[in-house]
């Protein structure tokens, strides 16, 4: 399978490249501030965490394009700042565009599951208040299946599309190229990309529980929660592993995603990337 196939020179890429870990662990230390200001001053966090968002809108795509040719280069050999600058340069434009388009689409996904669970709440509360439990569980089971139906739309959409920068950055497509050659690659290669979605999966829950259990320590928690009482070697601790799980998992998920692109796209590990990029 293309997925397990990738896995072995994805992670002796980042044996011979800990630049990519440095990389990727610098976007863990961006978030500590807000884990910081959050003991004592919870508004000044929101503030933060809101400029913070707004500012990775605008740097993701940078960072993107960079840390896809670095990957890149490092399942072939080594890479540097160099590679990362320049990806990021050339296909900045690009990639911005796609990026604010899949940011649009789940906007609009987010809103509709919103709107949906409103739905839930009212209508099937006016039934029971209205003495009609029957009309009540129907308008439920009729939203619940509608909004099951619109999460499978939105899982399916993102998952077609998931290999959309890859596309951009390695073979040189335009925006709707790379948004055409993802769903393509996907679809002939269905049963490969499941079990890549699965290997992402097991690895999210994993680096997923640990960065979760850290940033728990570092922000202030109700006191039912079994915690242990913060102290200053607890905080750096959980701070070390927040950003080091951040950095090892993140790095990893670029090289590998590059190397299982490079699999089933045909081009072969260290394919290179164009590094021609900024089109509409």
């Amino acid at each position: 399978m293309a997925a397990l196939r990738s896995l072995r020179p994805a992670v002796g890429a980042l044996t011979r490249n800990p630049i990519l870990i440095v990389l990727v662990g610098l976007y863990g230390l961006v978030q500590l501030p807000q884990f910081a200001l959050q003991q004592s001053r919870p508004l000044v966090a929101a503030a933060v965490s809101l400029g913070i968002t707004g500012l990775m809108i605008l740097f993701v795509p940078f960072f993107q394009g960079g840390i896809i040719s670095m990957a890149d280069a490092a399942l072939s050999g080594r890479t540097g700042l160099d590679d990362f600058i320049a990806a990021g340069k050339a296909n900045y434009v690009s990639l911005l565009v796609a990026y604010l388009a899949v940011f649009a689409i789940n906007l609009v996904f987010g809103f509709v599951a919103f709107l949906a669970g409103l739905l839930v709440v009212v209508f099937g509360g006016a039934g029971l208040l209205a003495g009609s439990p029957e009309m009540g569980l129907a308008t439920l089971a009729i939203v619940a299946i509608v909004g099951l139906l619109f999460a499978l739309v939105y899982l399916v959409v993102n998952f077609a599309i998931q290999f959309y920068a890859h596309a951009i950055v390695l073979d040189d497509a335009d925006i709707i190229g790379g948004f055409k050659r993802s769903v393509g690659l996907v679809r002939r290669n269905i049963l490969s990309v499941l079990g890549y979605t699965a290997i992402l999966i097991a690895g999210s829950v994993v680096i997923g529980g640990l960065s979760a259990g850290a940033s728990m320590l570092l922000s202030p928690q109700p006191a039912a929660l079994p915690l242990p009482e913060a102290s200053l070697p607890l905080l750096v601790v959980a701070a070390v592993v927040y950003v080091v799980t951040i950095a090892v998992g993140g790095a990893f998920y670029a090289v590998f995603s590059v190397a299982f692109y490079r699999s089933i796209s045909g081009t072969g590990i260290g394919g290179g990337a164009s590094g021609v990029g900024g089109r509409l």
